[in-house]
């Protein structure tokens, strides 16, 4: 019999020590190039708020001057004139910083803004640089004199100049306090006030640290939060980039009293004490009942929104990423290895490869200019539908009135007009056409079209206990000449076209 044959050993088992040596150092070198990326961006953030060692001039308070800070800041100054240039490189197929006649593009806002100034003259802002000129031309609070040159309507208050220029917190100042600002005439100020958007209405003149230079922007957020942003610390570097252009780019009225509710006139307020989305504007209007005007052909009480960017952004995934308006519309530049923000404040769309890319790596410029036009089709299809049940809305009424129909059988109609065409222009005045905050947007724009249809439909059943089941005769408002006229007839009480088949044309009582 023969011997087994011995086995062999077994082999030691490998060690893991070197392995788990292995990633530790992995992993320690991605710690230290993470922490070296926060720590860069944090020296750059640091720097970006701070004045230059060296100044070529001293900025004095209040300078108003932009060429003035221009001296200290050539790089900055010299990308802000860039605002200057009207050229197609700055067009976009729902935006840009070029003058765009928004009624011949849209009649329907003529009989949406019937009886208000919107009506009369409504174009696309341009670059920052022109707001001082662009207010001297609007039509809505200036009139052609015999002479051919544009005169400031008496009526227009001081508060309109408020976003308007940096020579407005040299006026407050001057003044004693934003109140008498306000409280002044337009027209009697206009010589002062000639400087357009800049430096010292976001900037220290000293530090270069952004500050808020507008009362109304601290006075609203005290109320809402019970902050005071007006104090150093109270907001980090990132929200100053943002909120330095919610000073301006909201939604906001005139008051007749202060936030302590002493009396003033055409005090500037934010309506944020209830919240910053549609609902809490409603609620905030229905118990302060403002009205910024009545409906000449509907009879509603309406309320005009201005530019709710900062409310509709507030909504928005960018926001809650914390990426601030800044990031995006003044992306930095590199220049002489120094390292700015751009201050050409334009669409995104333009400048890809310095806004949208620096997050959306891989994507390229033209997958990314799809995605977003692809969005903001579908908020402007959105808006067609709401602006056109509204249009068709204020005429349905105006019908049931020509029937015979009481104030208050149509009160409940007007109401839901009223909101219901906020709404709409909660959408429709906020720049980007909605990509700040699109689904929001495709929400408030979706319940703005069905308060209208539902007021349409109320006007249905009035008609009929008038006596009248036949369609509306709904006028031509095709093109911006036909639906100025239009409106005219109801605005100036003349006789108006019938909307019910009477054979002659109908007086309004």
């Amino acid at each position: 019999m023969t011997d087994p044959v011995p086995s062999a050993p077994a082999p030691e088992p490998r060690s893991a020590k070197p392995v788990v040596g292995w990633l530790v150092f992995g992993a320690a070198l991605i710690a230290v190039f993470l922490l070296g990326l926060l720590g860069a961006s944090i020296l750059e953030r640091r720097a970006e708020a701070k004045a230059p060692q060296f100044m070529a001039v001293a900025v004095q308070a209040y300078e108003a001057d932009n060429a003035v800070w221009g001296k200290n800041y050539p790089r900055q100054y010299s990308s802000y004139l860039e605002m200057n240039d009207e050229a197609q490189a700055t067009r976009t197929k729902h935006g840009g910083s070029f003058k765009r006649d928004l009624l011949a593009e849209t009649p329907a806002n003529v009989i949406l803004f019937a009886g208000y100034a919107f009506a009369k003259d409504y174009n696309q802002a341009r670059g920052h640089t022109y707001a001082v000129a662009d207010v001297n031309a609007t039509g809505r609070i200036n009139a052609k004199q015999p002479d051919g040159t544009l005169a400031m309507s008496d009526k227009t208050p001081a508060t309109c100049w408020t976003c308007k220029s940096p020579d407005v917190p040299r006026l407050m100042n001057k003044m004693g306090g934003a109140e008498h600002f306000y409280a002044a005439k337009a027209k009697d100020l206009q010589k002062e006030v000639v400087h357009p958007i800049g430096c010292l209405d976001c900037h220290d003149e000293k530090t270069m640290a952004l500050r808020i230079s507008r009362p109304a922007l601290v006075e609203a957020i005290q109320k809402k939060e019970g902050r005071d942003i007006a104090q150093p610390g109270a907001a980090s570097h990132q929200e100053m980039r943002t909120l330095v252009c919610a000073q301006c780019h909201v939604e906001y009225y005139f008051a007749s009293a202060k936030p302590d509710g002493s009396p003033a006139k055409n005090y500037l307020t934010f309506p944020w004490s209830k919240g910053l989305k549609a609902e809490d504007m409603e609620q905030y209007y229905r118990e302060n009942t403002h009205t910024d005007w009545t409906h000449p052909i509907s009879g509603a009480k309406m309320v005009k929104m201005q530019h709710p960017d900062y409310e509709v952004f507030q909504q928005g995934i960018h926001a809650a990423r914390n990426v601030s308006c800044a990031d995006c519309h003044m992306p930095y530049r590199t220049e002489g290895g120094q390292k700015y923000a751009d201050h050409h404040l334009r669409s995104p769309l333009t400048n890809i490869a310095n806004t949208c890319a620096q997050c959306h790596r891989g994507w390229s410029e033209t997958e990314i200019t799809t995605r977003v036009t692809a969005i903001q089709d579908k908020v402007a299809e959105g808006r067609h539908h709401a602006e056109a049940a509204l249009t068709k809305a204020h005429f349905d009424v105006a019908a049931c009135v020509e029937a015979g129909a009481t104030a208050e059988e149509l009160q409940g109609v007007r109401d839901a007009i009223r909101w219901a065409q906020m709404r709409w222009d909660y959408v429709a005045a906020n720049n980007g056409m909605g990509f700040h905050a699109p689904q929001e947007c495709q929400r408030i724009l979706a319940i703005a079209a069905d308060q209208a249809q539902q007021a349409r439909l109320e006007c249905v059943r009035i008609l009929a206990r008038k006596g009248f089941t036949g369609d509306v005769a709904y006028p031509d408002f095709s093109d911006k000449a036909k639906a100025q006229a239009l409106i005219k007839l109801w605005i100036d009480r003349q006789s108006v076209p019938s909307l019910i088949g009477r054979a002659e044309p109908f007086a309004l009582p």
